[in-house]
Parts: structure tokens; C-alpha cells; sequence
């Protein structure tokens, strides 16, 4: 193989090119064979507690032990995951700070935000960690029993019934917004500030019908205050046996997760990317931790940083196209 360095050097003659040359290959040695050499930072777009918030501190916890060095788990909510992810953005892409991105901050965020401190070309993908699945709840004081029959209910009565969401730009509200143009409703939305307050009103029939995560369903449908109508994903949850698709119900079209994955600044150097899908996928493949997240409501689902590339790619075309077609503006 030709010599880059000698070759620039003929051609040039200047020395401080040589010397750039020689920190790019000093940089790519050093992150092969030295990293890391101190604690990582992983933040977290949540608060301490929640659901995303366990899925950070499982996985940090097992990529501390694989990688031989802490990763500590920095929350950083607010501003619909922005204050997390413009952090990235500006860190030094080195391998020390990451971010555990979803679909919030990286899809959702550039289609209804006027200004959006961050881009997504400064963030570049370590690799998919997992998702949590949606599901069409509605309050059982509501006389339908089944999503059809609710359906039947919204359509006879247009305009009389609210949807409620954790958040204007959540996955959850979308997922409603892709149901109403899907079955032709006519409905008013009322967002929650969170998932705490949407539960509570949802279960005591504030509000009758929702799209709620599968771990948050879960608890308030086994104590009867909320009814499974629907599931969002290409399959039936193990939570939920008995209850269908909407692919069954002939809605294929209202498919959505909150799906979350790894990421790090732009310009990370690819060595220390591949080194931390590694770990990644190790701490997703233990068995311990897949029981801990499972059990906790979590599909798994490991990817490489190209294949990370390209789902997020498809999901903010199919998100961009829908918003498009059905004349969405959500401007904020």
C-alpha cells in the first residue's frame, strides 16, 4: 500500500499536514487499543424512575462490567428530550458521553418543532437497545368491549369523544392520530404532561380512550380500571394474548413503538463505535438482563449501527410522509 504521509509529503511539503495525518492514525490506535480509560457517561432524556430510565440503568450496569470501566447514567429530561440529546450534539466525540435516543427526539422532534437546538446529522447510532409496545386502551366504563365495537361507538357519536395522550408528540399521540385516519374518527385530543396523570385519568374515566406503553397498561388492566382494545405492533404481547392486532382488525397502517437506541456525536471514531456495539449487544444478549427487561415489558431488539441507521431512516420518511398526507401540523 502506498505511503499517504509520503505521498503528501511530496506533493506538499508541508509538515503540519504530515503532522495531521499522524494525529488521525495516533487517534484511531488510541481508541482500538485504550479505550476506555475513564467512567462514560450515558444520558438519559427521562426522569430518574421511569420506564426509559430503567431500561439506561440495566443495560449501563451490564456494559460497566463487560467494558471493565462505570457507565453512569446522567438524566437530563426536559424540552421533549432536547436538553439530552443537544448535549450529544456538543460533546466531544470521543466515546465518553452517550445518549440513549428514541423516537421522540430523533423522529418526532424535527417534524413539529420550529427550532430544534440540535440535528440529527450530529448524532451518529451505536446500535437499537428495545422498545416498548403500544397499545389502544379504553376506561371500562365505556360500553364497548372490543376495538370494533368502540369503533362502532366513536363513528355513531362524532365529535363527543376525547383521546387522551402523555404528551403532545408522543408516540402515543401519534399512534392515536394514525387510528383516527385509519378507522375514519372524529375525535378531540387532550394531552397529559406525562404518563403519571394520563394513567390516573384514563382509570378514573376522565378521559375514555388512550394509547398507553405496554408496561404502563399492564398494571391498571389487571385491576380492572382499563380495558385492552388493540395492540400497535406486528404481533400479539404475551401480556395481552387475547387481544389483537390492528393488522387483524384490517388497520396494518397502526403499527408504533417507543422504541429506543444508543447513540454518540457525530465523528466518533468508528473503532469506538464498534467496540461499544459490542458491549451493547453483549449486555443485551445476558441472560439476566433479558429477563429483567422482558419481565419488565420490554421487547429487545439489538441492531448494528447501520441497521439502526436504516430504521431510523424509514421511520422518519413513514412519520414525514404521514404528517404530510394527512395534513398533520402540530407547530410548536
Amino acid at each position: 500500500m502506498l505511503n499517504p504521509i509520503r505521498i503528501l509529503l511530496n506533493q506538499s511539503g508541508k509538515r503540519f499536514m504530515v503532522s495531521a495525518l499522524l494525529a488521525v492514525s495516533s487517534i484511531a490506535t488510541w481508541a482500538a487499543d485504550d479505550y476506555p480509560s475513564r467512567p462514560i457517561r450515558l444520558l438519559q432524556s427521562y426522569p430518574a424512575g421511569g420506564s426509559s430510565d430503567f431500561l439506561a440503568r440495566v443495560v449501563a450496569g451490564a456494559m460497566s462490567t463487560t467494558l471493565n470501566q462505570n457507565v453512569l447514567v446522567d438524566n437530563r429530561p426536559g424540552a421533549s428530550g432536547m436538553i439530552a440529546a443537544d448535549q450529544l450534539a456538543r460533546a466531544t466525540p470521543d466515546g465518553y458521553t452517550l445518549w440513549q435516543g428514541d423516537i421522540g427526539a430523533m423522529v418526532f422532534n424535527p417534524l413539529i418543532y420550529k427550532k430544534v437546538p440540535y440535528k440529527t446529522a450530529d448524532l451518529a447510532s451505536v446500535g437499537l437497545m428495545a422498545r416498548f409496545n403500544m397499545v389502544w386502551v379504553a376506561n371500562t366504563r365505556i360500553e364497548a368491549k372490543s376495538a370494533n365495537e368502540a369503533i362502532g361507538l366513536i363513528r355513531r357519536n362524532p365529535g363527543k369523544f376525547n383521546f387522551g395522550s402523555v404528551g403532545v408528540g408522543s408516540p402515543h399521540h401519534f399512534a392515536f392520530e394514525l387510528l383516527k385516519r385509519a378507522a375514519a374518527l372524529d375525535m378531540v385530543h387532550v394531552p397529559y404532561k406525562g404518563t403519571a396523570p394520563a394513567v390516573q385519568d384514563i382509570s378514573a374515566g376522565v378521559v375514555p380512550f388512550m394509547f398507553l406503553d405496554n408496561v404502563a397498561a399492564e398494571a391498571q388492566a389487571k385491576s380492572g380500571k382499563i380495558r385492552i382494545l388493540a395492540v400497535a405492533s406486528s404481533h400479539r404481547l404475551p401480556q395481552f394474548p387475547d387481544t389483537p392486532t390492528f393488522a387483524e382488525l384490517g388497520m396494518k397502517e397502526v403499527e408504533v413503538y417507543a422504541w429506543q437506541g444508543l447513540t454518540v456525536p457525530n465523528k466518533t471514531p468508528q473503532p469506538i463505535v464498534n467496540l461499544l456495539n459490542v458491549h451493547l449487544r453483549k449486555a443485551l444478549d445476558a441472560p439476566e438482563i433479558r429477563k429483567k427487561l422482558t419481565e419488565f415489558g420490554l421487547e429487545i431488539t439489538p441492531s448494528s449501527p447501520a441497521e439502526m441507521d436504516a430504521y431510523v431512516n424509514s421511520q422518519a420518511k413513514f412519520w414525514g410522509d404521514f404528517f404530510r398526507s394527512a395534513n398533520l401540523k402540530i407547530e410548536m
